[in-house]
């Protein structure tokens, strides 16, 4: 009987010491967070650079509400939308994959590279050619292959002459890509080329020209620029290991252990299954892997309650949007006029007065298809910005409407007469659609506000003020 009492007590001084070195900082929906939780939260979005850093109270009110949005979105059953669900593992997959990869597996990967590229010179070096080609179609006719032949040996005797490679590589070639580089090709070893060129170019001494010699698409004269023996594995490490890394090796390298373990179940667990089970396996090692994988978890999830709940319906609400408009104008008045219209450039002068005089019975959103229709339906004759335009947003509506004596008319390109139409608004704005997208915000923020209320009333929130003052403090 002690002795179960004895045991007894040691588990519960162990849980003790446990929650003493991560204590519970506060509850939301009955649900805890622990210190070590809100460090991670608190230490990123405090971190240096952050313009707007709030201390430890100020960011518990900030995480509270970021807490309760999630646990609405989880009892509204958003985690198990298809949707959340592919992005999540898309995201956590990010994460884990690489986890799997064997240590020194990249490295070894990376050394059989490189002994397969030692082992495809057969001993060989490698070359550096230049060459002038003179091109022939498959199916060339003997004329065709006698003119081909002519020039590619005149080509030959001015070489011979004393002519520059370079210079009549640049002149004559027919292989552009080359040409513009005197001739230049890359680096090269067996088998990399088709067999005639590789023959002749092993032939070549540095410096030496070829005799001209027929190709499959053509005449050729090849210059060894170069040779050399490969460089060492450490000289090519790095690059060998960076084009790997571009083809995806560390995803290949993780899916053959995820197949090896998907085999040796049996079938009895999917790749995802064993993904799911090496997330909590690597997030029990590291906390901070832990709350990582949680951020994104729960920011998707946030993003999918408030977007669905609050950001679209509000951005649609045009009702609503124009009755906030109304009720706060005096916060969206400006310090100076506006223009609202367009400033357009047209190829004819003429042109100028015809487009002013075509829209000024029409809506304003009908404009730029009328413009379209009459005027670009062919060739682009009329190009056309409109919007509301600020003073220094375009110089040509500063001279033109919003008469800026200082500021000097900039045409356009193939366009060069100019004309403004619209509207000068000194007191506005006049509607919602003014200032459309500071409105929108605006009125987003307020639905989110009223919601983080609503959810407030619904969910219990205990702060533990004791354990948070420990924040970075223990």
């Amino acid at each position: 009987m002690k002795k179960i009492f004895a045991g007894i007590a040691l588990t519960v001084v162990a849980l003790t010491a446990a929650a003493q070195e991560d204590p519970i900082v506060m509850r939301i929906g009955g649900v805890p967070v622990t210190r070590s939780e809100f460090e991670y939260n608190y230490n990123k979005n405090n971190s240096e650079g952050v313009i707007d850093k709030k201390n430890v109270e100020e960011y518990a009110e900030l995480f509270v509400n970021y807490k309760l949005k999630v646990l609405s979105a989880l009892d509204n059953r958003l985690d198990t939308l298809t949707s959340y669900q592919k992005e999540f593992r898309t995201y956590r997959d990010q994460l884990i994959r690489p986890l799997l990869v064997p240590e020194g597996a990249k490295e070894k990967e990376c050394k059989a590279y490189y002994d397969g590229m030692l082992a495809r010179l057969e001993g060989k070096q490698l070359l550096q050619p230049a060459h002038i080609l003179i091109r022939l179609p498959q199916d060339a006719t003997e004329e065709q292959q006698a003119i081909a032949k002519a020039k590619i040996d005149s080509i030959h005797q001015a070489l011979k002459d004393g002519a520059d490679f370079a210079e009549l590589a640049q002149t004559v070639s027919q292989d552009p890509g080359s040409a513009a580089r005197g001739g230049m090709l890359p680096w090269i070893g067996p088998n990399q080329v088709v067999k005639e060129f590789e023959d002749v170019a092993y032939s070549l001494e540095v410096n030496e020209v070829s005799e001209p010699f027929l190709m499959p698409f053509g005449y050729d004269i090849v210059k060894l620029m170069g040779k050399k023996d490969l460089e060492s594995y450490e000289e090519l490490h790095d690059m060998i290991m960076k084009y790997l890394e571009g083809q995806g090796l560390e995803n290949q390298l993780a899916q053959q252990v995820l197949d090896s373990i998907a085999s040796q179940s049996n079938g009895e667990k999917t790749i995802e299954q064993i993904l799911d089970e090496k997330t909590e396996e690597f997030c029990a090692k590291d906390s901070e892997l832990k709350y990582l994988v949680q951020e994104y978890h729960d920011g998707l999830l946030l993003f999918e309650e408030c977007n669905s709940r609050i950001w679209e319906p509000a951005a649609k609400d045009t009702l609503a949007l124009t009755a906030y408009f109304k009720k706060n104008k005096k916060k969206y008045a400006w310090d100076e006029p506006r223009y609202r219209g367009m400033v357009y450039y047209c190829k004819d002068a003429a042109d100028v007065k015809a487009v002013k005089k075509l829209v000024k019975k029409q809506p304003t959103d009908k404009w730029m298809e009328i413009i379209r229709e009459t005027f670009n339906k062919d060739s682009i004759m009329v190009r056309v910005e409109r919007r509301i335009f600020k003073k220094g947003d375009n110089a040509n509506v500063d001279r033109m409407a919003l008469k800026v004596k200082s500021a000097e008319l900039k045409p356009v390109k193939g366009f060069p007469h100019i004309g403004v139409f619209g509207k000068v608004l000194k007191k506005g704005p006049a509607e919602w659609t003014d200032v459309s997208n500071q409105v929108v915000s605006d009125y987003q923020r307020l639905k989110e506000d009223e919601f983080v209320a609503e959810l407030r009333k619904r969910y219990t929130v205990e702060i533990d003020k004791e354990a948070l003052g420990t924040v970075n403090n223990h």
